[in-house]
């Protein structure tokens, strides 16, 4: 499937990245995300997937109601982990699924979105990116460590860049 080969490819590099960290950069405050964390970031990721994957069994996905686990925040082992975990399951069929969420903090109902397993995924991948664009930035604050020219940027982008360079 190709959306379960995009989400490796952007794992593999979020794995990469963590690597390099020590555990105590990992949990560090970054001025630059307004003193948030990189595992706040990948909790912040991971929680997602497994709202998904929770809500694949019983056909209602809602990502208002995480855990927002702290052990997954301050473990990058533990983290890392979970994201390969979460890539195994990935291969489900598609199917038809309802997503619930409040999109308004004034209103306390949640609304019910028809959606599908293969459009969550996307929806998480593309989220996915967009947090890693943000931990790079908390990388660059409290580290020295390489990071591919692509991490944090949408496939679309680096396929434009491409076509732009020949």
């Amino acid at each position: 499937m190709q959306l379960q080969q995009a989400v490796n490819t952007i794992f593999v590099q979020l794995s990469d990245s963590l690597s390099q960290l020590s555990q105590a950069q990992y949990s560090q405050s970054c001025k630059t995300l307004f003193n948030n964390t990189i595992g706040q970031h990948v909790r912040h990721i991971i929680e997602l997937f497994q709202c998904l994957e929770n809500g694949y069994e019983t056909g209602i996905v809602n990502y208002e109601k995480r855990k927002r686990d702290t052990l997954i925040e301050s473990d990058k082992e533990l983290a890392g982990r979970l994201l390969l975990e979460i890539h195994r399951g990935l291969g489900k069929p598609n199917k038809t699924l309802t997503l619930e969420a409040c999109y308004d903090d004034h209103v306390t109902d949640s609304i019910a979105i028809e959606t599908n397993y293969f459009r969550e995924v996307a929806y998480n991948l593309e989220h996915t990116i967009h947090h890693m664009a943000l931990i790079r930035v908390g990388i660059t604050e409290i580290s020295n460590i390489q990071l591919p020219d692509d991490f944090g940027v949408a496939s679309s982008t680096v396929k434009y860049r491409k076509q732009c360079a020949q």
